[in-house]
């Protein structure tokens, strides 16, 4: 019987540990926090935010300004001094956007739209655009010519002597683009350095001027690591400063500075182009402290996203005749502020206003205070529009990349036309557009909120 029976103990503990596998072990790991939680957290990550871009994806637009408002940064300040070159200018606003940093900050601007004077369409009328026209603004199509009328001048106001069409289309690119990304940025300007820098140390934010000196350290772990860093070698708030084309950046500001920084370069030119240089150095500091990404406090965000939202409604709750309406104010504000820049700057247009000039000038008030009227009433119906998701958003795409169907170039048809075989079968130039439409589904709210007040 002993020999027997000793099958019972091997069989027994078999199955207690079969119990225990089964029905204790599961209970164990649900009282454990860590074990629970850490698979159902990846899992929500990628269902809520990575969203791939599609021809058919709801919500698209805010679902694209979502994402860009996450990876949006308060916490470095781009700050430019003096820049002289406007090219310069609209390409580092641009590349701020694009990276996703949220303020600019410009010490003694250069007047932009003051280095590309049009005085052709000056003399034109109101009687020029029909009830059922539209004043296109920024028309893609559309080329600025070379008259005598066009007046190019430099950022320093020197006014260029030689140029051609392609110098004037050029310019007039860059501030269509400067302009463009003006809607997301946050520009702020100064008078003087000082102002600035007593602006900068007041919000708590320390102070890197880019400089070729050797006295710069260079922007690496190695460079930048000193006593003063802590763990991180890139400060909570930083404020990158760059200085003119000519020179870099002051004394007065780099006296001023926490650290003088410098970029390193492996050819025999020891300095960049400075919208480049910006590019270079703003993307390296995202590379050294990743946590920039993103970084702003939420009640900053949650103002953000509400004045985005609201912009992106108001660009598609206006009706024909609203739009009409608007283009056509903004078309004759534009060309009457030729006229009172050669009001206000006399020595340059040595002829006088004619009566019927003037005319246009004493209407130009009543014209801006319609155009402000039709804005708010528009912008208060966005606003009621969108209030609800300000606080509830969709889910963002979690890659900025548009699908094909959506990417559309910039370039006018006659640019395409040109191109020949060269730009053939790209997705960029075959007008593939088949999205959602975004335009009534900011209608449609604002009849619902409309119909509820």
């Amino acid at each position: 019987m002993t020999s027997n029976a000793s099958w019972v103990k091997p069989f027994v503990a078999g199955v207690v540990a079969t119990m225990a596998a089964s029905h204790i072990l599961p209970k164990l790991k649900k009282t454990n926090p860590n074990k629970a939680k850490e698979p159902e957290a990846q899992t929500e990550t990628k269902t809520t935010t990575y969203v791939m871009d599609s021809p058919t994806l709801d919500n698209r637009i805010l679902r694209k300004a979502e994402a860009a408002l996450r990876l949006r940064t308060s916490r470095l300040i781009i700050v430019v001094e003096r820049c002289t070159n406007d090219h310069n200018y609209s390409a580092i606003l641009r590349t701020a956007e694009a990276l996703g940093v949220q303020h600019v900050y410009i010490i003694a601007p250069q007047a932009l739209n003051a280095t590309l004077r049009i005085g052709g369409k000056v003399d034109e009328t109101e009687e020029s655009v029909g009830e059922d026209e539209e004043y296109v603004e920024d028309d893609e199509d559309s080329k600025v010519n070379v008259s005598d009328k066009v007046k190019l001048h430099r950022s320093n106001g020197q006014a260029v002597k030689r140029y051609d069409e392609a110098d004037v289309q050029d310019r007039a690119n860059h501030h269509l683009f400067a302009q463009k990304a003006l809607e997301w940025l946050e520009v702020t300007e100064f008078k003087t350095t000082k102002e600035c820098v007593d602006k900068l140390r007041n919000d708590g934010y320390k102070i890197w001027s880019t400089d070729l000196s050797q006295v710069a350290v260079t922007l690496d772990e190695e460079g930048l690591r000193d006593e003063t860093c802590g763990e991180n070698i890139i400060p909570d708030k930083l404020a990158i400063v760059f200085g003119t084309e000519a020179v870099g950046c002051s004394t007065e500001i780099l006296d001023a500075s926490d650290k003088r920084v410098y970029l390193p370069l492996r050819g025999f030119a020891d300095s960049l182009n400075l919208s480049v240089a910006t590019a270079l150095v703003v993307h390296h500091l995202f590379i050294l402290d990743p946590t920039l990404v993103g970084a702003m406090p939420k009640e900053e965000l949650i103002e953000l996203r509400r004045t985005w939202y609201s912009k992106l409604a108001t660009q598609r709750i206006l009706t024909k005749s609203e739009k009409v309406k608007r283009k056509k104010l903004s078309g004759l504000i534009k060309r009457y502020e030729e006229i009172e820049h050669r009001e206000k700057h006399p020595e340059s247009n040595p002829f006088p206003l004619r009566p019927e000039q003037k005319d246009k000038l004493a209407i130009l008030p009543g014209l801006r205070e319609e155009l402000k009227q039709l804005e708010d009433e528009v912008y208060a119906k966005a606003l009621g529009a969108v209030e609800d998701l300000v606080h509830n958003p969709p889910d963002p795409l979690g890659d900025m990349r548009r699908h094909d169907n959506h990417r559309v170039t910039f370039s006018g048809k006659g640019t395409k036309k040109n191109a020949g075989e060269a730009w053939a079968n790209m997705p960029a130039t075959t007008y593939l557009r088949n999205e959602a439409d975004t335009a009534s589904f900011f209608r449609d709210r604002v009849k619902d909120t409309t119909t509820e007040m």
